[in-house]
Parts: structure tokens; sequence; C-alpha cells
């Protein structure tokens, strides 16, 4: 199924519905929820999943597991997308907070062969072994660190929201506890309280996350340069600490 929207087939007594979908570039999948659970692959450019909790990049041709009955938003930056909305008992081991992991070529190319089913295919024949060889590689796949938290205040988390929407090299704890009208003192304190770590230490993270979608479009040394490192082996470096894998991975067409 391609560009079909889920409500109309989600009643289909199938565990495993495929739907493949073009966005159009920078287009915003505002907030909703799915009862299935959702294996969301982006075969082309760069998807941010946001929820109460944090914020997912996931990287061209890579995916990201999404528990069922989670608020969530995407945002599409030039990408076609592969799903499975998965019925719950299907997948007793599926995550409770969403988790970007790293797609595998065999994964890959059974998301496409999936893409070409009709919401009532043949469970007992090709197909429906398609579906299932698809459940038993999701349950192997390797999880990547592309993830962000945020604070449970909605005061923080606006905050951390508009800093990750547009990252500020130069912006300090003392202005952001000023724009809470909390001492930074006070501010720094409640802040690591909520996220576990400090703000500077979750700005840091912020940028570089913010750098996978750029990587797309840019050299190294242009990324490195708008995001304040003095050389691209500086912000190669402070990448591979902070994700362990260079930054050209994330980058990859």
């Amino acid at each position: 199924m391609r560009n079909v929207p889920l409500h109309e087939v989600d009643a289909v007594e199938r565990d495993v519905l495929p739907i493949a979908t073009d966005y159009t570039p920078g287009f915003l999948l505002d907030w909703h929820e799915h009862r299935r659970a959702q294996f969301l692959y982006g075969a082309t450019g760069t998807m941010v999943v946001e929820t109460d909790d944090g914020t997912w990049t996931v990287p061209t041709a890579q995916g990201v597991m999404i528990p069922p009955a989670t608020p969530h938003r995407v945002r599409m930056l030039d990408v076609s997308t592969s799903s499975l909305y998965i019925e719950p008992a299907a997948v007793p081991w599926w995550p409770v907070s969403c988790v970007v992991v790293e797609v595998t070529s065999l994964v890959r190319e059974l998301l496409l062969a999936a893409a070409e089913l009709s919401a009532e295919y043949d469970h007992n024949g090709r197909e429906g072994a398609i579906t299932s060889l698809l459940l038993y590689e999701l349950a192997s796949l390797g999880p990547l660190p592309l993830h962000i938290d945020l604070p449970r205040s909605a005061d923080l988390a606006a905050l951390c929201r508009a800093y990750f929407s547009e990252p500020e090299v130069g912006m300090t704890n003392a202005e952001w506890a000023r724009r809470v009208t909390m001492s930074e003192r006070a501010f720094t304190r409640r802040f690591h309280r909520e996220v576990g770590t400090s703000p500077a230490a979750w700005r840091l993270r912020a940028r570089l996350l913010a750098a996978i979608p750029m990587l797309r479009a840019h050299p190294v040394a242009r990324v490195a340069a708008v995001l304040g490192y003095a050389s691209p082996a500086a912000f190669s470096f402070a990448f591979s600490r902070e994700f362990g894998m260079a930054p050209s991975v994330t980058g990859r067409r």
C-alpha cells in the first residue's frame, strides 16, 4: 500500500499492515497516536520524531520503533517512508519508549516487498511469510543513541524544543534562566533534576543531533563551522564521542 491513511485499513485483520508514504519537504505530521505499534523507516531524508519525553533523530535508511498509543509528531525532511503498523499482541517485546534502530539490508529489501502488498494480503502464503520474517528481523535490530530527553515541566520543555529547532551556539545558562525568571544557580539545579544532565551538556547534544539533517546537504567542514567548531576534526571528534559513530555515517544518502 502506498499513501493510504491508516484509519482506512486499521480494522483489517492482519498483524502487520505495511504502508509506504511520500511527504513534501519539511512536512510536519502533527501530534497523533496509533492503536498499533509502528515501525517507521525513512528510505530518503531525515525524520525527527518527538514525544512528551524526548526527541529522536532518524537518519536516512534507518528506522524508529514507536510504541502503541504514544502521542508523537514527526518532521519529514525530504522523506519517503515505509511504515509497518503492528498489532501490539504480535510484538510483546516492543520497546515502551521510542528507539532509533540500525536497519539491515535484509530489512530494507523486505520493506520494499511489503510496500507492494494489499491490506488483505494472503497471510498463509508468500505475502504472510514476508511480514512474519519482518517481525523476526525487527526484533534483532540494534539501537542507535540518536535521542535527547526533554524536561517534564512545560516551561523548560518549551526552552528545549525551541533550541532544538534552531540551535544557538552562543546560548548560555544565564540567558535560559532569565527566560524562565529564575536565578542561574536555581535554574541549573532544576534542569539537572528533571533531565539528569546540565543545560550546557544538553545543548551540546542537541546541536550535534541537529547536525544530522545538515550533513545530508553540506560537507562536514561547513556543518562544523555553522555549529561553532574550530575545525572539522573537532566536530567529528565531538560527534563520535557523543554518539559512538562518525558523522559521515549519519549523513550518507
